[in-house]
């Protein structure tokens, strides 16, 4: 990596999508970290890119005009309660793993769901994946629970970790701010 290179967090847009796809192929194709069996196309990432920047956001980190990876949060659960609660998932280039991509990422992420509004993250850490477990410990995220064998995938039976974290710095049982719809 050029330490010179100029790197750039910025938020996602649908142009975004099949640089977002290339990076998540590998991980549906050759891991068990995406429980997806297929990758999506182009226009199923676009459309997840516009949801999440619906109430939440999606981020993406490029160096020199090539991307290296991308962040976002989304609906933790559909019901009305849960909406100042939010699912986060981090995806980096594997060729950029371990070079600070997915901690500029989350270093950007997390502070912009607390200005959303946001109470709490989540995340479901697909077993073993130890990078992923230590990434979210580093930025204070705490495993909760194990779901155990609740994916199928590559063969075998899968375990979920989740992990959660406080947003921001106020009261964690002062009711959340009211913010209005869209």
């Amino acid at each position: 990596m050029d330490p010179s290179a100029a790197r750039n967090i910025r938020v996602a847009t649908e142009a975004d999508a099949a640089a977002c796809r290339a990076i998540y192929a590998p991980y549906v194709n050759d891991t068990v970290i995406s429980f997806e069996t297929e990758v999506p196309s182009v226009e199923a990432m676009a459309a997840r890119v516009a949801d999440a920047n619906e109430r939440h956001v999606w981020l993406v980190l490029e160096e020199d005009g090539r991307m290296l990876g991308y962040a976002y949060a989304h609906a933790f659960a559909s019901r009305a309660a849960y909406g100042w609660s939010c699912e986060t998932s981090i995806y980096v280039d594997r060729s950029f793993r371990g070079s600070g991509a997915g901690r500029a990422l989350y270093g950007e992420l997390l502070p912009r769901l607390v200005a959303l509004g946001h109470r709490r993250a989540f995340a479901g850490v697909a077993l073993p994946n130890d990078a992923s477990l230590g990434i979210h410990r580093s930025f204070g995220f705490e495993q909760v629970g194990v779901f155990e064998r609740v994916g199928w995938k590559n063969g075998a039976w899968r375990d979920v970790a989740w992990l959660q974290r406080d947003l921001g710095d106020g009261d964690p049982l002062a009711p959340p701010a009211e913010r209005g719809e869209g």
